[in-house]
């Protein structure tokens, strides 16, 4: 339908990749979500799951997009040198960051600079074009489509961003550390009221203290955010590689029963708020 909203899980995992047996049902790609906004694609984050996506893309011809990155760390960023469609000179992408020590052209092109990687930057003949921002503003990459920012707690910094269009919502909030005063109100601003919200779930409660300072949260926190900011639905993203389908099923059904309605995040999923 042409007013369709919806989320897409094409990558759930974070740190790493993880693929394998053990790891079937809920994936092993890193981070990278599609939201359909009408005719109008927004892809947020490119990690190992946009090649599957590009794959797609590449398959149905001319294509254009808006690539929103949270931040530079590899899982977040390490498809995108293998994203298909950015090779093709007739497909047209924007890709939107907020600015930290360099802009986003800078930073990617660094990252696939030699040694790192076979073909320089400028070998994507794609129509490319950059968009630095603060973390804060507010983004129009479409007539009626708004997209709210606002900073997270996580090491190098990340971006947490709200998707609003036809009367809808949707949350994007990877890579946060809860516990910082000041980081979780402008958090629970930014997906306050919001119909679905898909959260770093990276920890359980009892594993965290063994990983804090790491830049990551739990369930149970993205739990609580949803009660604090009368969030509709919660959606647990961004698992640890170590946690395989056995442990994310027992997971799912605790999520269930401390929140009924909330979901993890599975590769192949689809979501409409």
């Amino acid at each position: 339908m042409k007013q369709d909203f919806f989320c897409h899980f094409w990558g759930v995992r974070g740190t790493r990749a993880c693929p394998g047996p053990d790891t079937l049902h809920f994936g092993g790609n890193t981070s990278c979500v599609e939201v359909r906004c009408g005719e109008h694609r927004l892809i947020f984050d490119a990690g190992t799951g946009i090649c599957p996506l590009g794959e797609q893309l590449a398959a149905v011809g001319p294509v254009s997009a808006d690539i929103f990155l949270s931040h530079m760390h590899y899982d977040h960023i390490i498809g995108l040198p293998l994203f298909q469609p950015a090779y093709d000179p007739d497909n047209h992408f924007r890709i939107w960051a907020a600015r930290q020590e360099d802009d986003i052209k800078t930073v990617l092109a660094r990252f696939m600079g030699a040694p790192y990687f076979p073909v320089p930057f400028d070998t994507l003949s794609s129509n490319l074009s950059f968009v630095d921002f603060t973390a804060g503003e507010t983004l129009t990459p479409s007539p009626g489509i708004h997209v709210t920012t606002a900073p997270l707690n996580h090491t190098n910094g990340a971006t947490g961003y709200r998707v609003q269009f036809n009367g809808k919502s949707i949350c994007y909030v990877t890579d946060n550390e809860h516990g910082e005063a000041s980081h979780e109100r402008q958090l629970l601003e930014l997906i306050r009221d919001a119909d679905l919200l898909i959260y770093d779930s990276t920890y359980t409660e009892e594993e965290y203290p063994s990983y804090k300072g790491w830049g990551h949260s739990t369930w149970q926190e993205g739990v609580r955010l949803c009660e604090a900011a009368n969030v509709a639905v919660f959606v647990a993203y961004h698992h640890a590689p170590q946690h395989d389908d056995d442990f994310m099923t027992a997971l799912a059904l605790q999520l269930e029963a401390r929140r009924p309605g909330s979901v993890v995040a599975r590769e192949g999923m689809r979501l409409h708020p």
